[in-house]
């Protein structure tokens, strides 16, 4: 009897490699025949036994299973990439342990072909704003090929443009832990024949000119990365409402780019949102020294020292940023303000007064130069209304300065322009 059943079990696991291998080799047929979708049906057929089969049978079905669903990812499926890479990567393992290497070189090809088509897939998620999409893919190819380390700058950037950060951030540490540069040299030679510079690897470009074919070899290097990296580390953990690693994110990145003055704006800004609004118009002055044509910066400034009431400095840089930009709009709304402000500072002891003759006197003083601040505000506006006699926030701020003058003439003028 124990005889029999030895007998019937050995008969059944037979039965079972023999259905194994057809299902293997139904899948086989299928994918050749461009039906990946049906090699997939037929080896799933053999899944639940494979873990029960000789090392040749796993090594060729975790081989097989990656170039179906690679063939799959080819053709939009997206999630078919992750399984591709961890059934190659499951066949080599198998054969490594077995130690027998029938599809070792072919394993190394495909996964080589599987990064490129990721980066291409990657490259068309972004076209279409598939951003998380891209960098999940860009990522696995960069784990594919670690050397190719700009994948994974790409992967970043593409997971910032998705809203991504901290997968972002992931990616961006990551670059920084591996000292990555990203700066490339460009080898090139201008042709003889032609006149035109053209770009060649090291080694042609080298024996092009040596040949006299080429000549004026030129070794071009671009820009490192760093500090890119770095000041996008910064933004993301602004954006996350870590202030402080991105405070000392920005320190990092200035003392190699002190110059920078993008840097110098994203420090500033966080320093103003954090309420420090003295170092915020320390780095501001310290930005527009670095840049003193950037109106921008000037105009800032003068936000900051305004808010602070700092007028005369104020003024002092909304003119420095009109000096640059004689049409800024903001700039010459902002000036005109600031004497306006001035003016109604004024009020307040107006209205405090008695009927004293001194009182009286010193009312009359007040509305004088309330009257003559007012008025400077309204010059400001008057003559960016020349080059620009259109422009509504102008002429509204105009209309309300002489209905605050009681200078109904003007005031019915701005109200006719304003087509009211």
């Amino acid at each position: 009897m124990k005889t029999k059943i030895f007998i019937l079990a050995a008969m059944s696991f037979t039965m079972v490699g023999f259905a194994q291998k057809n299902e293997i080799k139904a899948a086989e047929k299928a994918l050749k025949g461009g039906d990946s979708a049906g090699a997939k049906t037929s080896l799933e057929a053999a899944a639940g036994t494979i873990s029960g089969a000789d090392a040749k049978t796993q090594a060729h079905y975790y081989y097989l299973r990656g170039k179906i669903y690679a063939d799959l990812a080819k053709k939009g499926d997206n999630s078919a990439f992750e399984t591709a890479i961890t059934s190659y990567k499951k066949a080599d393992e198998v054969e490594t342990t077995s130690g027998k290497a029938k599809y070792g070189k072919m394993i190394e090809q495909e996964l080589a072909s599987l990064a490129g088509d990721m980066v291409n897939s990657a490259v068309e998620d972004n076209n279409n704003k598939k951003f998380k999409e891209a960098g999940e893919k860009l990522y696995m190819s960069y784990k594919l090929s670690p050397k190719d380390t700009v994948y994974l700058y790409y992967a970043a950037s593409s997971a910032v443009n998705g809203g991504e950060y901290e997968q972002a951030l992931t990616y961006y540490n990551e670059l920084k832990d591996l000292g990555y540069d990203g700066g490339t040299i460009e080898y090139k030679a201008t042709n003889v024949a032609t006149g035109e510079q053209e770009v060649m690897d090291k080694v042609q470009r080298d024996l092009m000119v040596k040949s006299g074919t080429y000549k004026d070899p030129v070794d071009e290097k671009s820009p490192s990365k760093k500090a890119e990296i770095v000041k996008n580390v910064a933004l993301i953990y602004t954006q996350l409402g870590q202030d402080d690693k991105a405070l000392d994110a920005y320190k990092e990145a200035r003392i190699n780019n002190p110059k920078d003055v993008n840097l110098i704006l994203n420090e500033a800004n966080l320093h103003y949102k954090l309420g420090d609004k003295e170092k915020f118009k320390e780095l501001m002055a310290e930005a527009a020294s670095v840049a003193p044509d950037n109106p921008d910066l000037h105009y800032n400034i003068g936000v900051i020292n305004m808010e602070q009431g700092n007028l005369e400095e104020a003024r002092e840089s909304y003119r420095k940023a009109l000096e640059i930009n004689p049409g800024y709009t903001n700039a010459q709304l902002n000036l005109s303000t600031t004497y306006v402000n001035e003016g109604n500072g004024l009020i307040d002891e107006m209205n405090s007064l008695g009927n004293s003759r001194a009182d009286i006197a010193r009312y009359d003083e007040l509305k004088k130069k309330k009257d003559d601040l007012f008025q400077e505000g309204a010059d400001v506006l008057e003559e960016a209304l020349k080059t620009n006699p259109d422009n509504q926030g102008i002429l509204t701020q105009l209309k309300n300065i002489y209905g605050a003058m009681g200078d109904n003439e003007n005031f019915m003028r701005l109200k006719k322009l304003l087509g009211e």
